[in-house]
């Protein structure tokens, strides 16, 4: 179940505009390439890709209605001609993407839109929006995930998420990324995705004491009780409560699920919670954290001992608040000339990052047939074929004395079409599924990629071709 709403006016006024001008100018019928790819930065070498069933889903719904065109004729900034063009407007073009949850390095494009440039244009801001959003998010998740190792991971943040839109399709993108199960119960709903939850602070303020409080929980809850125990004092009352209650939900023939802690010292509480559980005869209870938890203090109280194997993930998952935007960005990349040829187009900056790729391309993943793992990435322009049968020299696009070849290796694609003349051709799968497909992709990347302090450079290449392509575009254009 998805929330439906006519979101075809969420783009920037300047998409608008260009598409008038375009219009104007009789180049409504052209057809070009935009690709969809983030740049490195500190915080970012991987990232998980996710919420390409949401942009579909906005890009084959398009349609202005009669409030948007008066809206727009209101605005008195935009040709009769154009509002009469937009009434009919539909997207008819072709998008190519890596699957959600498929692991992507900065520069590579996540989503390709190949279609008329009216519609190129404005489904711009939108797919940035929803892309950017769910990619920040999932991989967000996905470094909690590798801190917490086997450990349960539930995601607690809608009540601090930027609005409903960020807490329902955050908690979509935290499964995606390696969380066990969300808060969001509207969430669980339209994504089929477990949720979890436990009780506030506030059940055991509105009780005449802690006891009776957790006693009420476990005989609401006697299959599953797990009690807050830090609202008073941690270890000389919420503790021994709990413990309490677990002996009475025994002697019925109950076991309890366990505890959590929501503040103070999380090391040096749960250690001391773990004692005192296990010599009262309950070493298999749960001791869940959380409160204001991401993945440097996870890796911290793992390292530091504390007793701890599910975590309640809320603020700085939702929000990412160590990075609170991915940065991606939408590039023309080609124009396709009326006998099919492509002119590619690049973006030139002082600042050799921002430099774009040229032409209509894929992504080659290069993997290990020995151990399993992914070595490299290769972007190559789309008519490229590559025999794993040879042997593959790949070159840093801007080191290029830095070279790698492979002989025993297996090479994938990663991109798959989605839409094709504006009809979608692609199965999504359940979110459920995705999870299950971004764990394997993770599993199948070395650790040094992975780690959260000075990971590794994952090698992402550009095909000897196009990177001959890109030199010659760039010496041309400052001749």
């Amino acid at each position: 179940m998805e929330i439906k709403r006519n979101l075809t006016l969420l783009t920037d006024l300047y998409e608008l505009t260009m598409m008038n001008g375009y219009l104007k100018e009789n180049k409504e019928g052209e057809t070009v390439i935009f690709d969809v790819f983030f740049r490195q930065n500190e915080l970012i070498t991987y990232s998980l890709a996710a919420g390409l069933e949401q942009a579909i889903d906005y890009i084959l719904n398009l349609s202005f209605d009669e409030d948007d065109i008066a809206y727009l004729r209101g605005l008195k900034i935009f040709s009769e001609d154009f509002l009469d063009y937009l009434k009919d407007l539909k997207f008819t073009g072709d998008v190519y993407s890596v699957p959600e949850g498929t692991m992507v390095f900065p520069g590579e494009p996540i989503l390709t839109v190949k279609a008329p440039v009216m519609e190129a244009q404005l489904i711009e801001t939108a797919i940035l929006n929803i892309i950017n959003h769910q990619t920040l998010i999932a991989s967000k998740a996905a470094k909690i995930r590798y801190s917490a190792g086997g450990d349960n991971v539930m995601e607690f943040g809608l009540r601090r998420a930027q609005g409903p839109d960020a807490g329902i399709y955050g908690s979509r993108a935290s499964v995606i990324g390696g969380c066990n199960s969300t808060s969001n119960v509207l969430a669980g709903q339209m994504f089929d995705i477990p949720v979890s939850g436990t009780h506030a602070h506030s059940w055991v303020m509105s009780f005449p004491s802690e006891y009776e409080a957790f006693k009420a929980y476990a005989e609401t809850y006697p299959d599953a009780t797990l009690l807050l125990v830090d609202t008073y004092d941690t270890l000389k009352s919420g503790i021994p409560n709990a413990i309490k209650v677990f002996d009475e939900l025994r002697a019925k023939g109950k076991k309890p699920l366990g505890i959590r802690i929501d503040s103070g010292d999380l090391a040096y509480l749960t250690k001391k919670a773990r004692q005192m559980l296990d010599q009262a005869g309950y070493p298999d209870t749960i001791i869940c954290a959380s409160g204001d938890l991401d993945e440097k203090l996870i890796q911290s109280l793992k390292l530091q001992g504390a007793k701890i194997n599910s975590w309640g993930i809320g603020t700085k998952l939702i929000t990412s608040a160590d990075m609170p935007a991915l940065g991606g960005v939408y590039k023309l990349a080609g124009v396709v000339e009326k006998d099919g040829t492509i002119t590619p187009k690049i973006k030139i900056s002082e600042t050799t990052a921002k430099i774009t790729n040229p032409g209509f391309k894929k992504v080659m993943r290069i993997y290990d047939n020995k151990t399993g793992k992914a070595e490299a990435d290769l972007i190559a322009l789309y008519d490229e074929e590559f025999d794993s049968k040879k042997p593959l020299t790949i070159t840093h696009p801007i080191e290029t004395w830095k070279k790698i070849t492979f002989t025993d290796y297996t090479i994938k694609e990663l991109s798959v079409k989605i839409v094709e003349n504006g009809k979608l051709v692609y199965k999504f799968p359940k979110v459920k599924e995705i999870a299950s497909f971004a764990k394997s992709e993770m599993n199948s990347f070395w650790d040094e990629y992975l780690r959260l302090d000075r990971p590794h450079i994952y090698k992402v290449d550009l095909s000897d071709k196009l990177l001959q392509l890109k030199t010659e575009m760039l010496s041309s254009i400052r001749k």
